[in-house]
């Protein structure tokens, strides 16, 4: 490989500015989050426009680079860590971070792919508009690595996963052919919905680079309350009263394992704001009207009568309701901090969440006593984050496969909202079904041939 001649190439295209090849610039581009997974590439691409990108894509093409799309580098499956081959090329688009249009009328969006979702979020919001994607990591996550990932986080519940937000998308194919745009259409059955065979493909099809999203009225009435209950089943029920008595301005339904959130007051020395119980919950409603205040409080007083709480509190003001939040999105951070884990992201049938629960802590019960379930997730789609305290890289695989064996007993998936990436590659290919597994390799094999974007992501390499 004539490792100075393509960077020459990439210097003439994208300038001094739009490429990094030094050690300690590229070092933070070449790990994941998790600090589990380390790869080498030959430099990180920078372009600032879709036609750098086709530039870029034309040059990988040419000298048989992998290309490695990169947004904020907060993938929980390694979907944007180059492997160790130093065979890849890595383009971040974090130079690619403009808000094109805000349309307060037609409720959309139009951006470019390195947009920060909060930084999106926080312009819309000054408009009296929201594009409600709400995760732990939306500081830094980006546009396209949303779209890339079909992101899901604490408002799935109400509003869906990130694709339910597409209403269009610019990309750039492997062969160099862009396609799309970013005219805000609500409606159009002019061709086939390709924009969302993109959606959660990880970058392995295509390379998101401009998106039109729709977006909701901003609520101006929320309410939050951190509750106590003893038991899966019980969340369960009192989910499904507050869906009776709050309806479609349900917002949010977080539920926390107390070992959980004791590892964030032990952690993260940050107290919880109510007695730690054996399960807690979060629940958030939210709407234009105030109405949504006094049937909140009569949800919760609802609950406490039926004797579903054992103790609680609604939050009285914003900073209050942060504070609930803070506790909910430092479980992630307090969990690295206490020792190595076993990451699962899952989902089962509502309805079987608690089933599930006892099924699978009995099971690594059985495997090893010594094994800690670290639980927390999203009661109101069957999303749970069954992690696992006490691995090692000796029994990670064991766990995993434990774990994971547990959810298709259920019916579930091993990615809820997480991705496959590199870390739930082979999982994938042991328990997806064959007749899924042969669609999606025709799919990866008709619009990127010679698997030049993302390799070992989600697909297995093809032999050479």
């Amino acid at each position: 490989m004539d490792e100075a001649g393509i960077l020459r190439d990439l210097r003439a295209v994208l300038g001094d500015r739009g490429v990094v090849a030094d050690a300690a610039g590229m070092q933070p581009h070449l790990e994941d989050w998790t600090g589990r997974f380390h790869g080498r590439a030959l430099a990180v691409a920078r372009p600032a426009s879709t036609d750098d990108v086709v530039a870029v894509v034309a040059l990988a093409r040419e000298h048989g680079l992998g290309l490695v799309p990169q947004g904020g580098r907060t993938s929980l499956a390694a979907g944007a860590t180059p492997d160790g081959s130093g065979g890849n090329l890595l383009l971040s688009l974090e130079r690619m971070n403009r808000i094109l249009a805000i349309d307060r009328v037609g409720l959309s969006v139009a951006v470019e792919a390195g947009a920060i979702v909060d930084t999106v979020r926080d312009a819309l919001r000054a408009v009296g508009r929201d594009l409600p994607i709400s995760f732990g990591a939306s500081g830094s996550a980006t546009i396209g690595g949303v779209v890339a990932t079909n992101a899901g986080g604490a408002n799935v519940l109400r509003y869906g996963m990130t694709g339910r937000f597409v209403l269009g998308l610019e990309a750039v194919l492997a062969d160099g052919t862009v396609v799309g745009g970013v005219t805000p259409l609500h409606k159009d059955n002019s061709g086939l919905n390709w924009p969302q065979l993109l959606v959660g493909s990880e970058g392995t099809l295509g390379i998101v680079t401009r998106a039109v999203l729709k977006t909701h009225p901003l609520n101006g009435h929320v309410c939050a309350a951190l509750l106590s209950v003893a038991d899966v089943a019980t969340a369960l029920t009192l989910y499904e009263l507050a869906v009776d008595r709050v309806g479609e301005r349900l917002s949010a339904f977080e539920l926390m394992s107390g070992a959980a959130v004791r590892h964030v007051e032990t952690a993260l020395k940050t107290a919880s704001p109510i007695p730690v119980s054996p399960w807690m919950l979060l629940i958030e409603a939210a709407s234009v009207s105030a109405s949504i205040e006094g049937d909140f409080e009569s949800f919760v007083e609802a609950a406490m009568e039926a004797g579903l709480v054992e103790d609680g509190t609604i939050a009285a003001s914003g900073e209050q309701a942060a504070a609930f939040w803070r506790l909910r999105e430092s479980l992630t951070e307090a969990e690295a901090k206490t020792g190595p884990s076993a990451k699962h992201d899952v989902s089962v049938p509502i309805a079987a969440l608690p089933d599930f629960v006892a099924a699978a802590t009995a099971a690594l019960a059985e495997l090893d006593a010594g094994l800690q379930p670290n639980v927390f997730g999203h009661v109101g789609d069957g999303n749970l984050h069954f992690n696992v305290l006490g691995v090692d890289e000796a029994t990670r695989h064991r766990v995993n496969r434990l774990v994971h064996d547990v959810v298709a007993s259920f019916g579930g998936s091993i990615s809820a909202e997480h991705g496959i990436g590199q870390y739930r590659l082979e999982e994938a290919y042991r328990l997806l079904a064959d007749a899924q597994l042969r669609l999606q390799e025709r799919l990866k094999h008709a619009l990127d041939p010679g698997g030049l974007l993302n390799p070992g992501k989600v697909f297995r390499r093809r032999p050479d």
